[in-house]
């Protein structure tokens, strides 16, 4: 059993510290088992976040956003860096040891459809997490339940019924349900709204930040969609190819995005004035394989105002004021 660690003059206001986060997944083996090629999902990513605040990660499909989600919640278990959860170093925390903190940790997955159990009912459902974590006494199980469900918009009569007799969005509010049931402290929101439309998106988001307000929760909300991370979020991080290319507040980082890939992507928002131009940045070909990254800035291939220096030699990660933080040779 890995040994607790208490981090010294650890921010109390921070409930999550990631320092230098790496997962990795194997792709080659020697017949002793020694790894010849590996594909490297998350590389060296770092970032604080305060209790009550919503952390935004943003990045094109295949970046590592579920990835660093999960190895946060270690649903994988990180190949390398620290995780710092409410002043403890959780990192080499067996299952265990996690089962406590599972209670404060919770995600809620991207697909309402595929996540949801389709031969137990709603109320069976949400009691699992409750009686096995022993939240309320038994005979409280039932009154906790129903509770809950009037907090996150569902009748009590749905008590009953099966996930396929749901619509997406009422689904999606089961699955808020579930991570809820337990009172968690951080919920991790996989991409929450990206399969729903986008009245019910609305719903769902609003939904999200009613329940912050009133529980007290840190979000670290996951998305494709800017105008979605730009509503909800605090702070934003943008990945790109498994590491992260800027990070900083909501207002810095719209009002003076640092990195080319950033500033690429806030360009695709589209505008409600049709009559507006916008100067979008058009980036050429596609993103490289993270089994065989490019040498120097991973996005060199790709920018258009990239260097020599910039093929050779991976730009540092650097605070270029107020904790907004980014990588970029440019910037030098």
């Amino acid at each position: 059993m890995a040994e607790e660690k208490v981090i010294e003059n650890f921010d109390p206001e921070v409930i999550l510290e990631v320092k230098n986060l790496r997962k990795s997944f194997p792709l080659k083996k020697t017949l002793t088992g020694k790894v010849t090629q590996e594909l490297i999902a998350v590389d060296d990513v770092s970032f604080q976040l305060k209790a009550g605040e919503t952390l935004g990660i943003v990045g094109e499909s295949g970046c590592g956003k579920t990835t660093l989600g999960r190895a946060i919640l270690k649903l994988h278990q990180p190949t390398g860096g620290r995780i710092i959860f409410e002043g403890k170093d959780i990192t080499d925390y067996n299952s265990k040891q996690m089962r406590e903190i599972r209670k404060k940790m919770q995600i809620i997955f991207q697909d309402p459809y595929s996540s949801l159990p389709p031969r137990d009912t709603v109320g069976g459902i949400l009691s699992e997490p409750v009686e096995v974590h022993k939240i309320v006494p038994k005979e409280k199980v039932k009154d906790y339940v129903l509770d809950l469900m009037d907090k996150c918009g569902l009748r009590d009569y749905y008590y009953e019924r099966y996930p396929h007799e749901f619509s997406g969005g009422q689904r999606q509010r089961i699955c808020i349900a579930r991570a809820l049931s337990v009172n968690p402290k951080l919920v991790i929101c996989d991409e929450p709204v990206s399969a729903l439309d986008v009245s019910i998106q609305a719903q769902i988001i609003n939904l999200l930040k009613k329940l912050q307000q009133d529980m007290g929760l840190t979000y670290v909300f996951i998305s494709h969609d800017l105008s979605v991370v730009k509503y909800i979020s605090d702070k934003i991080g943008v990945m790109y190819l498994g590491s992260m290319v800027e990070f900083g507040t909501k207002e810095d980082i719209f009002s003076n995005p640092l990195h080319p890939y950033t500033q690429a992507l806030f360009s695709a928002i589209p505008h409600p004035d049709p009559d507006v131009k916008m100067n979008r940045i058009i980036l050429k070909g596609d993103i490289p394989s993270p089994a065989n990254p490019p040498k120097g800035c991973r996005f060199h291939t790709r920018c258009p105002h990239a260097k020599d220096i910039c093929k050779e030699v991976a730009p540092e990660y650097k605070d270029y004021g107020n904790g907004h933080c980014a990588a970029c040779h440019l910037l030098d």
